[in-house]
């Protein structure tokens, strides 16, 4: 029996990753391609650098569907906030202009619900019942929510607010890293941003990603949450299997 394949493309601040997903697996079938965010991250210049990329695959990408998550809280297809990214892209009709220049249909998603639908299909969350919070830790903090397995878009729990300060500013790992912090300090502000998360939603589980999940054994262990908390499984190459799997299930997203 043949596999179903789709391409997984994961824009973020940075640089943009991709590559050919076999979804039976939740395996990459391709080599990972990943470049660096044009300078500026304006809208013109990151759809360029994707076509590029989905050329560069020759023809193994041909006739394949296509999964896009980008850094912003995403409506119909238009991009309504901007993470690291140029604020050109606020109110763009995002999904369309990847559309065009693609010359094919794409599946459009936030880049943090695209790594909780991955996890929830491959990873940490698979089969867990009730409330999953997907939280990404890194320039900023990235949420995705997931109950029942069924995702809950647009989730944006870095930017709520606790003691006056916007969370993320204070507990995202470019604040660690601004402020000098050890893992032991940095743990005590994640510990005041993840018993907020359960006082007013009462997950579960919650996935911690993002690069520095990598180092989970630094500071997981020093948070004691009455949820369960767990390094993601599939680390950096969740938005792309998370984007490549939403080809699937697109109905479920509009």
């Amino acid at each position: 029996m043949t596999s179903s394949l789709a391409i997984g493309i994961d824009i973020g601040g940075t640089g943009i990753k991709g590559g050919i997903v076999d979804l039976d697996k939740g395996e990459l079938v391709s080599e990972r391609v990943k470049v660096p965010t044009p300078e500026g991250g304006k809208p013109k210049d990151i759809i360029d650098a994707v076509v590029a990329m989905i050329d560069g695959f020759g023809s193994a990408a041909n006739g394949l569907p296509v999964g896009v998550c980008f850094p912003a809280i995403i409506l119909d297809g238009r991009t309504m906030s901007a993470a690291n990214v140029s604020k050109k892209w606020v109110g763009l009709e995002a999904e369309k202009l990847f559309e065009k220049a693609l010359g094919r249909d794409i599946v459009f998603i936030n880049d943090a619900d695209a790594a909780a639908v991955a996890e929830a299909r491959y990873g940490a969350a698979k089969g867990i019942h009730g409330l999953v919070i997907l939280s990404t830790l890194g320039t900023g903090i990235g949420s995705g929510l997931l109950y029942n397995g069924v995702l809950i878009p647009n989730a944006e729990l870095g930017h709520i607010e606790i003691d006056g300060k916007d969370a993320e500013s204070r507990a995202s790992y470019s604040a660690k890293e601004r402020d000098n912090l050890d893992w032991e300090h940095w743990a005590k502000r994640l510990q005041r941003y993840y018993e907020t998360l359960d006082f007013l939603l009462s997950p579960e589980l919650i996935v911690v990603g993002g690069g520095v999940s990598k180092e989970y054994e630094q500071f997981l262990p020093l948070l004691k949450l009455r949820p369960r908390i767990v390094p993601a499984v599939l680390r950096n190459n969740a938005g792309i299997l998370g984007a490549a799997w939403t080809t699937q299930t697109a109905h479920a997203l509009r």
